[in-house]
């Protein structure tokens, strides 16, 4: 099967991915939770071609964003029917940025990204219920500074279903984490962009090679389908 990656790599690229071994399946646990990283305006932009909105949302993904909606819609609706737990992550800066690591690279107005602006705020269409659990976070992986492995711990977890923004960042910061705690990992590729392209194929390919496993909405749906069927 073709993978988005694959027109990036070379014939010497090839031969070390097939004799290193790298890209087996990790695999999914029977205790999956469905992480949301960072939907919010400032990273989701506006719904529009990316360079037509960058003038508001610097950091926002555009339309290539607002693509994966109806993908993580519908891994929360299922999740939310069978009782599949869902953890949010917002990236915001608490009164200052004086710590941000990201304004330190980026030449923008930083103040849209303290607690409390409309940018901070969880896009409506994948606003959180009552029961799902919000993660304020300052830097790329959810588990740095947060309680969020705490979290996971009281829920039993043992395997995330990763999506949102962006794939190269915060998303691929996260997974790393995640399974150096040794959680089964999934990145769901419909379901996450990057504001770049490329950083969005060299980052899934990394996390493929040597991290997680790398799938699309249909496959979490018939996981999560099993799930249903094995609990009847």
């Amino acid at each position: 099967m073709t993978k988005i990656w694959d027109a990036l790599l070379t014939e010497t690229d090839r031969l070390v991915i097939e004799r290193g071994g790298y890209g087996k399946s990790r695999g999914l646990g029977k205790k999956p939770l469905l992480l949301i990283i960072d939907p919010q305006y400032n990273y989701m932009g506006e719904n529009v071609p990316i360079e037509e909105q960058l003038h508001k949302y610097p950091s926002g993904g555009g339309s290539t964003a607002w693509n994966t909606v109806e993908k993580v819609q519908a891994l929360k609706a299922m999740a939310d029917a069978l009782n599949i737990p869902t953890i949010y992550t917002r990236n915001v800066q608490k009164k200052t940025t004086q710590f941000d690591s990201f304004a330190l690279k980026a030449n923008r107005d930083q103040s849209n990204y303290i607690d409390g602006s409309f940018g901070t705020q969880i896009v409506e269409e994948l606003l959180p219920n009552d029961g799902d659990i919000i993660v304020d976070k300052c830097y790329a992986s959810a588990f740095f500074g947060t309680p969020l492995i705490s979290y996971l711990v009281k829920l039993g977890v043992d395997s995330l279903i990763v999506v949102g923004g962006s794939t190269s960042g915060c998303v691929r910061a996260t997974i790393v984490d995640a399974v150096t705690h040794n959680f089964n990992v999934a990145i769901v590729e419909d379901a996450v962009y990057d504001r770049i392209e490329l950083s969005h194929k060299a980052a899934l390919l990394d996390l493929w090679m040597k991290y997680c496993d790398v799938i699309d909405t249909e496959h979490v749906l018939a996981y999560f389908d099993t799930l249903h069927v094995n609990a009847s």
